[in-house]
């Protein structure tokens, strides 16, 4: 999504060129290329699919539309284990139209994992439920905190339910760190993302992430912070960015491991 003005072809043929081995892919111009046929050209490109998103939005007003939830999401996981990834990242759903209920769409969201993770583990992909900062818990996450998420991912085994930190939606919580050190201890940090926090927020807050090293995040302490807990998987790096989508791809793809550098290595 950082540069999501490159086809596939085109940013397989990106990181080939600049020494990127892994990428995080995002369904929409998965489906769009072909499931079967974007899981060829990472493998064809020696690109290793570090994550798949995103499923969730269980949340719902009725029970058409949380069966209708568990119907997509059960394709993304199918789509996640053609990839090659072990890892669907989930947004979970804001609040349903016309509620005020957080507690029980938080139930909602529980409910759904009790549905999904089952199937999920039985095709050896695991669930990374991805907290967001509080401005999105009415329309996009209900889950805003790692506690949060650590609380519904508990209820299953560590193999088929997690957390992500995304340092773009938990910087700012003082009990993030530890969080984080809690999912160490219990295997549950399933995926590590990066983007950083600037200011003032851009009209369309969705896409106000900033490049690394623009804003307010010590990024290389979240690092420090994910390894401290255990963690040794890839480190991706998501970026929702107006200004970044209008310039050359493979340009933002070489500024990015640039900053990974000097800011977060």
């Amino acid at each position: 999504m950082t540069v999501r003005q490159l086809s596939l072809p085109e940013l397989a043929a990106v990181c080939g060129e600049l020494g990127v081995r892994g990428v995080g892919l995002w369904r929409e111009p998965v489906r769009s290329y072909g499931v079967r046929a974007a899981a060829e050209l990472m493998k064809s490109a020696g690109l290793t699919v570090t994550s798949l998103c995103r499923g969730g939005f269980f949340t719902a007003s009725d029970r058409r539309g949380r069966d209708r939830a568990l119907d997509d999401n059960r394709a993304a996981v199918d789509e996640a284990a053609a990839l090659g990834t072990e890892t669907l990242v989930l947004v979970s759903g804001g609040l349903p139209e016309g509620s005020r209920d957080l507690a029980g769409a938080r139930e909602q969201v529980a409910d759904a994992l009790g549905v999904l993770a089952p199937y999920a583990a039985e095709r050896g992909v695991r669930l990374a439920i991805e907290p967001l900062h509080p401005m999105y818990a009415a329309d996009r996450c209900v889950i805003s905190t790692l506690h949060q998420a650590l609380d519904l991912a508990g209820r299953f085994p560590p193999s088929w339910v997690g957390v992500v930190v995304d340092t773009y939606h938990v910087w700012w919580d003082e009990s993030a760190p530890r969080a984080v050190a809690d999912a160490g201890e219990q295997g549950r940090i399933h995926s590590f993302q990066l983007a950083d926090w600037i200011t003032p927020l851009p009209a369309g807050v969705l896409t106000g992430r900033g490049q690394l090293g623009e804003g307010s995040i010590e990024l290389r302490r979240w690092r420090e912070r994910v390894e401290e807990a255990g963690y040794r998987g890839p480190v991706e790096v998501e970026l929702f960015n107006e200004a970044l989508w209008a310039r050359d791809g493979a340009e933002v793809v070489a500024e990015t491991l640039h900053r990974f550098q000097e800011y977060v290595w």
